[in-house]
């Protein structure tokens, strides 16, 4: 994370998230006095392979090169899951550059055997299975279905594609893998079948460590340990720091904000906008600001940008409400206003790794990366806020232009604007007091962009004009008034 922006989160959110960030706080254990020296962080992988394991393992991997760990645990217990979500975990333990470790703690079927592969070493426990790897289709009712034997064959072969990028990468035999997924493949060593063609192959911890041929290489395992703490040993991290990464128990929601964040991103802008069209603050405006609280909160507990970006989106709505109400006309404000929002809320979905490259990187960094000509553009993928910002903005106008059409000629809006910034003064208070200045003519204090401030005898006013930009000095007329989010503006012309 950023540390320039450390103040400026701190100021905006550090109450109110400082429980979530005590329980975000991982678990360490010294195992010995070299702790200082190297650090094990210890990721679990339990339940169903779904978008909340993807949350935890992301934060499990992040907090692990941030603190330059030397290896990386997943201690492994799933029944499987859905492939797209194993292949953004293939992504995710590929950016880690240290030792890459599964622990099979007792079952580790389909999408967790893919998991495993993609891994530079698998151990596991004592009784432990690993395998069954082969897709299936699950029903309406939630039951397996049967797959049309063309569309196996597709998924097959697709899988064992990616499968197969894997086992080569980490060094493992592709005929093992081969033979989990695809229930045509016959596995054979030293003479022996190990899995005859019509089954899958599914592995005991024993049989996973069994070693064959003249070099005697394991099937898949490197071996049988009895506990993480065993395995660190094995591994030759003996008092290295242990660091378990804990489940905040808020993935599961952060998979549904992600999934609703254009709704959240247009409920913030349509109650933003309808709060700029009203005098004072009120509902839609608190509306507006939970919406996007909610919105940076997915981002936070999903483990993508950090709550830096909270604060540079409220610098944002602090800068635009400077423009508006302290020095209106002065448009340079308000413009680095509006960017800093629309970066926040962009950033606030953007998934940054530490250390993450941001300007093209020579050769050989940033592996994930596409290279042209030498060339690694390791920027972070942008894709996915952005397109919930474009999405959200393209629903907006059309809302926002029947409430401009609509909304002024409501009881609602009328009940509102009937208030100004104190709640106290009536409509007719105010159109009293603005027939009074009819005709009259004063200076503008400020360029009028349109809006701006200007002098009517003792009294400093806010006026705004029908568009036309007028300079400071120059003399204006008042016409009428224009009820907007300061509540009642002069309507002023060039006199």
């Amino acid at each position: 994370m950023k540390t320039w922006l450390t103040p400026v989160t701190a100021l905006c959110l550090a109450a109110a998230l400082a429980p979530l960030g005590q329980a975000q706080e991982p678990d360490t254990a010294p195992l010995g006095q070299a702790g200082a020296q190297k650090k094990v962080y210890v990721v679990p992988v339990r339940d169903d392979i779904m978008p909340p394991i993807v949350y935890v393992i992301k934060r499990g991997v992040k907090a692990a090169m941030e603190a330059k760990a030397d290896c990386l645990i997943l201690d492994m217990e799933t029944n499987g899951g859905r492939v797209d979500i194993t292949e953004e975990i293939f992504d995710i333990i590929g950016k880690f550059k240290g030792e890459t470790v599964t622990y099979v703690n007792k079952d580790a079927y389909s999408a967790g055997a893919f998991i495993a592969v993609a891994t530079q070493k698998i151990y596991m426990a004592p009784q432990s299975v690993i395998g069954a790897a082969a897709p299936i289709m699950m029903g309406p009712t939630g039951g397996v279905a049967e797959m049309p034997s063309t569309l196996e064959v597709k998924i097959n072969s697709a899988i064992r594609a990616k499968i197969r990028t894997q086992a080569e990468k980490n060094g493992y035999a592709k005929d093992v893998i081969e033979a989990m997924v695809d229930k045509t493949k016959k596995l054979e060593r030293d003479g022996k079948v190990l899995c005859a063609e019509g089954d899958i192959l599914t592995l005991t911890n024993r049989e996973a460590e069994a070693k064959y041929g003249e070099a005697k290489t394991p099937l898949l395992s490197s071996g049988t340990v009895g506990s993480i703490d065993a395995l660190i040993i094995e591994l030759g991290y003996a008092g290295a720091q242990r660091v378990d990464v804990q489940p905040l128990g808020v993935e599961q929601l952060g998979t549904w904000i992600n999934a609703i964040s254009p709704l959240l991103l247009l409920i913030g802008i349509i109650g933003l906008y309808i709060e700029f069209k009203t005098a004072g603050f009120g509902v839609f405006g608190a509306i507006g600001i939970a919406a996007l609280v909610v919105y940076f909160f997915g981002g936070y507990v999903s483990g993508l940008a950090g709550i830096e970006w909270v604060g540079i989106f409220v610098l944002g709505v602090v800068l635009v409400a400077v423009e508006l109400f302290w020095l209106p006309g002065t448009l340079i404000i308000g413009m680095v206003g509006v960017v800093c929002m629309l970066v926040a809320l962009v950033m606030g979905m953007t998934d940054i790794y530490p250390d993450m490259p941001w300007f093209p990187a020579g050769e050989g960094k940033g592996d994930s990366m596409p290279q042209v000509e030498g060339i690694d553009f390791a920027l972070p993928d942008f894709s996915k806020p952005i397109r919930d910002l474009t999405i959200a903005f393209l629903l907006s106008i059309p809302v926002i232009w029947a409430l401009a059409k609509y909304l002024p000629h409501t009881t609602l809006f009328a009940n509102f604007a009937s208030d100004t910034a104190s709640g106290v003064e009536s409509v007719a208070a105010v159109a009293a007091a603005v027939d009074s200045r009819l005709g009259q003519v004063g200076e503008a204090t400020t360029p009028l962009h349109p809006g701006g401030k200007a002098m009517f005898g003792d009294d400093m006013c806010t006026v705004v004009t029908q568009g036309e930009m007028i300079a400071a000095g120059a003399h204006v007329k008042v016409i009428g008034q224009v009820i907007g989010h300061r509540g009642s503006d002069l309507l002023v012309i060039e006199a």
